[in-house]
């Protein structure tokens, strides 16, 4: 069994910084893509950003240079590093990632509980 688990919530001033961290535990045999998911309220949950094994980066249009997604594939983490926040950024974040357990012969995708990021104005 695969777990994502995420940390470094929180509430912050809006212009003000914090930094996500996801780890990938249990029988894995392998991670693929890895990303990062909101939730507001009354809303859609939508891609913020994603990263592939080799690096390559996807951001949402409203996130574009105010966020930088990265990966540690020797520690099986990703973070989401958050700067010059705004109230909007206000939402229940998530992290996905597309694995293969030592179990299985094929990819799919498991989430993490997620964590609250509130920007007061």
């Amino acid at each position: 069994q695969v777990q994502l688990v995420e940390s470094g919530g929180g509430l912050v001033q809006a212009g003000g910084s914090l930094r996500l961290s996801c780890v990938v535990s249990g029988s894995i045999f392998s991670i693929n893509t890895m990303g990062w998911y909101r939730q507001a309220p009354g809303k859609q949950r939508e891609l913020v950003a994603d990263i592939t094994t080799s690096g390559s980066t996807n951001y949402a249009d409203s996130v574009k240079g105010r966020f930088a997604i990265t990966r540690d594939n020797a520690k099986n983490m990703v973070y989401l590093q958050m700067n010059s926040l705004k109230p909007e950024d206000t939402a229940v974040y998530y992290c996905n990632a597309g694995v293969r357990s030592k179990r299985s012969s094929y990819y799919y995708t498991e989430w993490g509980q997620g964590t609250q990021v509130t920007v007061s104005s």
